[in-house]
């Protein structure tokens, strides 16, 4: 059973900064959305028949099956919120209300997927949120399938969600009651932790006694 974790915030609060400490080789970056990294990222190249890191889809088939036959440990699903987003608008014309069905059973996949790979595999989940009136925080998502049906966070163990604080770009821990941030007992010793995706995964592992 692979470890699955989310890693949720607004734009800009470091979500992708968050892998600059992560080598190259050890990851699979599947991004929905092709775009430059947010850091210095020479070694991180796009996926060929030699190699790479970066695979650029957002067909939510093609990529449990790029998860399935990969041999990477790290495997980061950047901008998941597109995923749906961009099928939504690829069918936008269709007035069925099937497709809102499709897209939350396509991106269930993805999450079953995540969690259903080799013991020592590690999925991070990058995605934007989405603010009730209320102001409580959630993964943004499209129709209301997963929200009602599922929840995507109950699918996992750990959610983290960035935070800014005196110019700071950080990892919320735990949940505060406005947001669902989540994490195993004893895993994280403070509230707030630097985003560094190489950290978390680090404590992971030796939580989950994971060798590297």
């Amino acid at each position: 059973m692979s470890i699955a974790t989310l890693i949720l915030g607004q734009s800009g609060t470091g979500k992708s900064t968050s892998m600059r400490n992560l080598k190259a080789e050890d990851v699979l970056l599947i991004q929905a959305v092709k775009k430059p990294l947010p850091f210095r990222s020479a070694d991180w190249k796009y996926l060929t028949s030699n190699g790479g890191s970066i695979y650029v889809c957002d067909n939510s088939q093609k990529i449990c099956e790029v998860m399935g036959k990969t041999s990477k440990k790290i495997i980061i699903i950047d901008d998941n919120q597109y995923i749906m987003a961009n099928e939504f608008m690829r069918r936008s014309a269709e007035k069925s209300f099937d497709k809102f069905t499709e897209i939350g059973r396509n991106m269930w996949d993805i999450f079953n997927k995540s969690s259903t790979l080799a013991d020592d595999v590690r999925v991070y989940i990058i995605s934007h949120i989405e603010e009730s009136e209320s102001g409580k925080t959630k993964i943004k998502t499209i129709g209301k399938l997963l929200d009602e049906k599922i929840t995507l966070e109950g699918m996992v163990t750990i959610c983290l969600q960035t935070a800014i604080i005196n110019e700071q770009y950080l990892f919320m821990t735990k949940n505060n009651g406005q947001n669902t941030v989540k994490s195993p007992m004893g895993m994280f010793e403070s509230e707030h932790i630097e985003n560094d995706l190489a950290i978390v995964d680090q404590t992971i592992c030796e939580y989950y006694g994971i060798e590297k």
